[in-house]
């Protein structure tokens, strides 16, 4: 059984119907309780129905959560719908056509060759060492853009993998250029309405410390001090909606009878390739299980196996090293939703 219609309300079906093992779902409570304390809430979707969903710390439905970088992965979508609406012609477009003040006469070739296409699958070279981002940098400068633009390209060579935060802020940048609002409103009317994810409205910043973009104060979809919704983290989302977000992936950017995100976009996005990383999608194959995941600090994430009909959406506190949900899935997840 496939829920084939998906609606703006959760449907939800028996263990039954979906073959799924009644006794391992009751016994994910206790193993997320006392290994994966630091996980608010979890929405398990199979079939296209709801199976499982259990708040922690006092945690309920209705609450949103700071999904850090799974933010990463709603740009990409953005950026499949603005080329399908055609304000962006594709992702082979050079970055700098969107910045035309940036250009001087002494500007770096490399800089000026790069692409969405290489902001979009991290393999566009920036100034710092791999894995050590300064973001904190990043966020005590004035102009945003400006200073990601002065990094980019250098230190290494297009075509290398490196991971940047900043590189997924210049993403939201060129749609607020390319569509005249920002992420935020972009995806308010192109993708959360359409799709039954609540509306983020837009909150005035009254500073820009750790707190206010990282940590307590963060609410809705923080921006910069130039109005830009950020890139690369700051978004706050409930579990329910990462799962809706998950199963239109899974549905391959359809929504009831309309396709939100051109199927194209989605299958390009998730391709397996050499870097294990997609259009700004982590990618895993494991035991013959091939899956794409929306993922972020602390162990926010939103997982997505094709094979198996699934959708697995956890927000969680923050902390440090958290643990690896892939093992929560793989050991005791994917049993729980394949009876055999």
């Amino acid at each position: 059984m496939f829920n084939e219609r998906p609606s703006l309300s959760w449907q939800t079906a028996g263990p039954a119907a979906l073959e799924t093992d009644t006794d391992k779902l009751l016994a994910l409570e206790p193993i997320i309780q006392s290994e994966y304390s630091n996980i608010n809430g979890i929405v398990i979707i199979k079939d296209g129905y709801l199976a499982y969903e259990r708040y922690f710390n006092g945690h309920g439905p209705e609450d949103t959560h700071h999904v850090a970088s799974v933010t990463k992965s709603l740009i990409s979508a953005l950026v499949g719908i603005a080329i399908d609406k055609g304000y962006i012609p594709h992702e082979d477009k050079k970055v700098l056509d969107y910045f035309p003040e940036y250009i001087t006469e002494n500007l770096d070739s490399q800089k000026q060759e790069i692409t969405l296409r290489h902001l979009l699958t991290m393999t566009a070279p920036y100034s710092f060492e791999d894995w050590k981002e300064p973001l904190d940098k990043l966020c005590m400068q004035p102009d945003w853009v400006k200073y990601t633009l002065d990094i980019l390209g250098e230190n290494g060579k297009i075509g290398a993998f490196k991971y940047s935060t900043a590189g997924t802020h210049l993403l939201s940048a060129i749609i607020s250029r390319s569509t005249g609002r920002s992420a935020r409103e972009f995806a308010g009317e192109h993708l959360f309405s359409p799709i039954g994810m609540r509306a983020i409205p837009d909150y005035e910043m009254q500073s820009f410390g750790f707190d206010d973009l990282f940590g307590r104060n963060v609410k809705g979809w923080v921006h910069d001090p130039s109005g830009i919704s950020t890139g690369g983290w700051g978004l706050t989302l409930t579990p329910r909606d990462m799962a809706r977000f998950g199963l239109l992936y899974l549905n391959r950017g359809r929504w009831l009878d309309r396709q939100i995100i051109s199927e194209s976009w989605v299958e390009k996005s998730v391709a397996r390739n050499a870097n294990t990383y997609g259009y700004l999608w982590w990618l895993r194959e494991e035991d013959g299980i091939y899956a794409y995941s929306a993922a972020g600090d602390g162990g926010n994430l939103i997982c997505c196996i094709p094979s198996l009909s699934l959708v697995v959406a956890i927000a969680s506190e923050f902390t440090t090293n958290a643990r690896d949900r892939w093992t929560l899935i793989k050991q005791s997840i994917i049993p729980a939703v394949t009876k055999t």
